[in-house]
């Protein structure tokens, strides 16, 4: 075998590993945090028994749906009933494989990015496999021939379409403004000319707006709201098939944290950091360390928005999507478009 092809493999297996490994480990303690951080709001005590500050305690769910029954309705679709939870999961785990995380380091003799791909078009890679999820949940709502479900399944597919189009010229800005779909491109334009947070702020509220509406989280949970439709979309799934679909959730909210990092706060970069003069490697892992406390400033939002804002009703959040956020964001991609012009950019 060629050596380069086997540096190759041997280095992309290990970054998936590792990013597999953190994505999965991250999202087992993003329901601790959701738990402890509702019952700080609710002034409450959360769980705090399995463990030292309960920090065994997603260990101790994980173990109850391993061995928790997995109920196969009778009536349903079967195959498409059980392949919508896969359908949902891999896709939202894929995703994070085109977010560069850290710039290259040194290991080795050899300059290792930290990313598993580098595509020409990681935007539209993240676009297209997020909106892959549509499927997974419209089918989970049908395949379980359940009415709750089926109404689920509908709310979700008509929730995502539009507030996908707002996302979309959302990012538009940030594109025109790079002149590249690649997010390394996106970074190193941020590094020469400042966060696009500071000139795009529109666009951004559009698309963390929009963000949540994408990961069904509240206020826009309309596919899965209890006090309506008994849980929606996964009313009929139970064990590590339920599990699926509440893991992609928290995957989703990982890469829809780190997309907004990258696309509008630098991504990795670290102002200043060039100036202290530190060994490559020291700096990667700097500049590694301000990306995840990025990430994790916007995930804490999203624990931070659930128990603090209340349901919207079905008809408020479509017009929020369709008379509000879409033509704030044909706005601001006009506002772009003009500075650009202008050559402010």
């Amino acid at each position: 075998m060629d050596p380069r092809l086997l540096q190759v493999i041997v280095e992309a297996t290990a970054k998936i590993a590792l990013i597999l490994f953190v994505n999965l480990t991250l999202i087992a303690y993003l329901t601790l945090l959701e738990r402890r951080v509702s019952a700080w709001i609710q002034d409450r005590r959360g769980p705090n028994r399995v463990g030292p500050f309960g920090l065994l305690q997603p260990l101790a769910d994980g173990i109850k749906f391993i061995f928790k029954e997995a109920i196969l309705p009778p009536q349903s679709h079967k195959v498409l009933y059980v392949l919508a939870p896969v359908i949902i999961f891999v896709p939202a785990m894929v995703t994070f494989s085109v977010i560069p995380f850290g710039p290259a380091i040194d290991l080795f003799g050899m300059s290792i990015p930290l990313h598993i791909a580098d595509v020409d078009s990681g935007v539209l890679v993240i676009l297209g496999l997020s909106s892959l999820g549509v499927y997974g949940i419209a089918l989970a709502g049908w395949a379980s021939n359940n009415k709750y479900s089926l109404m689920g399944g509908l709310r979700s597919s008509a929730q995502l379409i539009s507030y996908e189009l707002a996302m979309g010229f959302a990012v538009v800005g940030v594109l025109m403004a790079t002149g590249s779909l690649r997010l390394t491109d996106v970074i190193e334009h941020q590094m020469r000319h400042g966060w696009n947070i500071l000139w795009q702020l529109p666009g951004f509220i559009v698309f963390f707006t929009a963000a949540f509406a994408e990961t069904n989280r509240l206020p826009f949970d309309l596919p899965e709201a209890e006090s309506e439709l008994v849980a929606g979309y996964h009313t009929e799934y139970s064990g590590m098939r339920f599990s699926m679909f509440y893991m992609a959730e928290y995957a989703n909210m990982i890469t829809a944290s780190a997309l907004a990092v990258t696309l509008y706060f630098g991504g990795y970069h670290v102002p200043g950091l060039s100036l202290l003069g530190l060994p490559v490697n020291v700096a990667a892992l700097v500049q590694v360390a301000a990306f995840a406390l990025k990430t994790g400033a916007f995930l804490f939002v999203y624990v931070w928005v659930r128990w603090t804002l209340p349901r919207f009703r079905y008809d408020q959040l479509m017009n929020l999507g369709w008379k509000v956020l879409l033509p704030l964001a044909l706005a601001h991609v006009l506002w772009v478009a003009l500075i650009i012009l202008l050559g402010w950019a």
